[in-house]
């Protein structure tokens, strides 16, 4: 079935009749967290998400895309993880042993490895081994902010944007839940051999060895990443992994009033990602999805198609209803070539999207005859009329 909808011509195919039956939403979850977004790793599956969209301060979370960017650097060859990085007096006065702040200990004036640095910032959340890695790479921790949001921008994100490397507070600088979530999905996508660094247990720097900051580690429940954060405004905040099962979960929740709190609702929530959720097979690689109009073509239709196999993770127990659509601008416009992208398939889990794939031509449609095109002229302008 098809279905016609806004006046603007975007159209909603229906799927089949026995994948629109499937059930959905996810199970009730309640979270003291203020913001929270949950995703499974495989399948791109929203498991859960509350005020995902919602701005606040990163505090420490900044780090993470501190991390990317010298992540990014030393695998394009720009820079080495053996190469040393000045400890200037601003990094030591603002993240340093006197400034009160998570720190890594490094002495004022000297020279630390990059290497060093990051299991510094990752491990102890180190405010002043972050400041060295941006003065170091940008000249300045301003320039680094820059890049640092450029750099967003590229990943996705949107909304997040920086000021400085270590997240203390600044005005302007804020991230969200789903767009951490992403980052934390992306660096794990795309640094495998530098990930592990995250679930390292602890780092000795100057003498001085401290454990790793993330309270779920210890826990005994696949946890391997990432980091926390704490502001005065915002309360405390964490951007979490857990691979258990056969299962890779990301979590970012904020907003919470203590660090146990912290620590109880992100096992809570990653443990019920685990245990309430089983895969669904809904489309294998190359099978027909749906079919879109086609205005002016040899054929009134063309069938729509994935590039993969889709598959979603949907709720054990508590299931409603799941809906599914494909949505389009149309109708497409002869010739349509195959392997054309024309719309995306959505996948809803009660009121949230949960999964979003982009769906293509199974086939080409070339132009139809001057009498097909004429007709289809009218047919658009009678349902013109009726908009």
């Amino acid at each position: 079935m098809r279905l016609k909808m806004r006046w603007l011509r975007q159209c909603a195919v229906a799927l089949l009749a026995a994948c629109v039956a499937l059930p959905a939403q996810a199970q009730l979850f309640e979270t003291r967290a203020k913001q929270a977004h949950l995703i499974d790793a495989e399948t791109g599956t929203i498991l859960f998400s509350k005020n995902a969209d919602a701005a606040f301060p990163p505090a420490s979370l900044a780090k993470l895309m501190t991390v990317e960017l010298a992540f990014d650097a030393i695998r394009s060859g720009q820079i080495s993880p053996e190469e040393n990085f000045y400890i200037s007096e601003h990094a030591w006065r603002t993240g340093g042993a006197v400034s009160g702040t998570s720190t890594m200990f490094a002495e004022v004036k000297s020279s630390v490895p990059l290497d060093a640095l990051l299991q510094g910032v990752i491990v102890h959340s180190a405010n002043d081994g972050a400041i060295a890695i941006a003065e170091g790479m940008a000249g300045s921790e301003e320039s680094f902010a820059r890049l640092m949001t450029t750099r967003a921008r590229k990943l996705g994100l949107e909304t997040s944007t920086f000021v400085n490397a270590t997240g203390l507070p600044a005005p302007g600088q804020v991230v969200t839940a789903r767009e951490l979530t992403q980052l934390a999905l992306h660096l794990w996508q795309t640094y495998p051999e530098r990930y592990q660094t995250f679930s390292q247990p602890d780092f000795e720097w100057n003498g001085i060895r401290q454990r790793n900051r993330n309270p779920l580690l210890p826990m005994n429940i696949g946890a391997d990443g990432l980091k926390t954060g704490f502001t005065e405004e915002s309360g405390y905040a964490i951007t979490a992994s857990i691979e258990r099962d056969g299962r890779r979960l990301f979590a970012t929740l904020g907003g919470m009033e203590s660090e146990q709190q912290r620590a109880e609702e992100a096992r809570k929530l990653l443990d019920w990602g685990i245990r309430a959720f089983e895969k669904m097979a809904l489309f294998g690689e190359g099978e027909a999805i749906a079919e879109a109009d086609v205005y002016g073509g040899a054929q009134p239709t063309v069938k729509l198609r994935a590039r993969r196999d889709v598959a979603i993770f949907v709720p054990i127990t508590d299931r409603e209803r799941m809906r599914a659509e494909v949505v389009y601008e149309g109708p497409l416009q002869a010739p349509v070539e195959e392997g054309e992208e024309v719309g995306r398939l959505r996948i809803w889990l009660g009121d949230t999207i949960s999964q979003e794939t982009p769906v293509y031509a199974a086939e080409s449609v070339g132009k139809g005859e001057l009498h097909q095109r004429a007709l289809d002229a009218v047919g658009e302008l009678l349902i013109g009329w009726l908009r």
